[in-house]
């Protein structure tokens, strides 16, 4: 059975469609948030399968049923640390390491693991997104685009821009020290490879 009729079955009061759902997208939600909040990560990814359901009957097709998932999650981590902070965040400018700074996760993690995470928490929230969309949910740019409402240029832009950042940040030594030269060269190779193991939620 595919995501849109397993979604129409949920929105009808099938609780065993809306499991089977949950099943196949739950390591996917469960990475958007892992790298992006140091607590509550189960509790962010029901709101986002609970907001799923709510408004399951809005939606149109336009897009795989993943992709509206994680615009959801997107919607759904905006909408955290708004209210942590209990003003407007401007996700273009401050990163997740500016609103909650935290090292006890990245040293539970592999050296090489732990640059990219720590580095990709230093970037601004808006491009965090894209790129661990890119790199770890393998989505297109136009698959992202749909999945945050942007305009495809935006989205290659934020591309870009994160990369570059990514990379100064790589070249620092007080974020990667002794991994540099391991991962600085092929940025795009070596985050590939550490999409499986670098983001699982916690079990």
């Amino acid at each position: 059975m595919d995501d849109r009729e397993l979604l129409t079955r949920w929105a009808a009061g099938d609780a065993t469609a809306g499991e089977a759902l949950f099943e196949r997208h739950f390591d996917a939600v469960g990475r958007f948030f892992a790298n992006k909040v140091d607590s509550g990560l189960e509790d962010l990814v029901q709101q986002t399968f609970l907001a799923c359901l709510e408004s399951a009957t809005r939606f149109r097709g336009d897009s795989a049923v993943r992709s509206w998932l994680l615009g959801i999650a997107n919607n759904v981590l905006r909408n955290h640390y708004t209210a942590l902070h209990r003003a407007p965040v401007p996700f273009a400018t401050v990163s997740v390491e500016d609103l909650a700074p935290s090292v006890s996760r990245m040293l539970q993690l592999a050296q090489s693991q732990a640059a990219l995470l720590t580095a990709l928490r230093r970037v601004p929230i808006d491009l965090q997104v894209v790129l661990e969309l890119f790199f770890w949910e393998d989505m297109s740019g136009p698959e992202i685009a749909s999945t945050l409402g942007l305009p495809e240029g935006t989205v290659r832009s934020r591309l870009r821009r994160g990369r570059e950042l990514l990379g100064e940040m790589i070249g620092d030594e007080t974020v990667l020290g002794a991994a540099k030269r391991e991962t600085r060269d092929d940025l795009d190779r070596w985050s590939a490879e550490l999409r499986a193991r670098a983001v699982r939620p916690p079990s």
